[in-house]
């Protein structure tokens, strides 16, 4: 069983909630959110809000900060293999609540179908009231979707 190790990003200000599934082996190295140097959520996120594609894990709490955006996963723990979310077994789910108390979140998007589907599942199980609208994939085995695609769905985060 792999331990979620990332805590959640939020402050009192955040209105939007970004749920992945379950963070990379990179980012669980590196210790933030969508570390892999080929994901493109900081690219995609940069060309959405029309700022400067952050770098560091400072740079990229500013950014999230800046941008009103809280950023966590759908998955405590769970059984992996890799990275790989087709591989995820024996989910534990994230209490959101501890977001969902702290801030006036107004919107959440899920990123990938498996961060949609376990949202959903969770949403019945814990009551949370808000629906989630589904985003592709950032990540690189979603070389289906453009970096021009996924801004272009990205940019409902512009309307929050």
């Amino acid at each position: 069983m792999e331990s979620h190790t990332i805590a959640p990003f939020f402050n009192k200000d955040s209105k939007i909630l970004i749920l992945g599934s379950f963070p990379s082996v990179k980012s669980r190295e590196l210790g933030f959110y969508y570390g892999h140097p080929q994901n493109r959520m900081w690219q995609v996120l940069a060309e959405v809000f029309s700022l400067k594609k952050p770098i560091t894990i400072d740079d990229k709490k500013a950014f999230l900060t800046d941008a009103k955006i809280a950023m966590w996963d759908v998955i405590a723990s769970c059984d992996i293999v890799g990275s790989a979310d087709s591989s995820i077994k024996n989910v534990v789910y994230s209490n959101l609540d501890v977001i969902f108390a702290n801030c006036d979140i107004k919107a959440v998007y899920t990123v990938g179908n498996l961060a949609h589907k376990l949202y959903n599942l969770s949403k019945t199980k814990n009551g949370y009231q808000l629906d989630a609208v589904s985003l592709p994939s950032t990540s690189p085995a979603n070389a289906q979707k453009s970096v021009v695609d996924l801004v272009k769905a990205f940019s409902v985060l512009k309307t929050v």
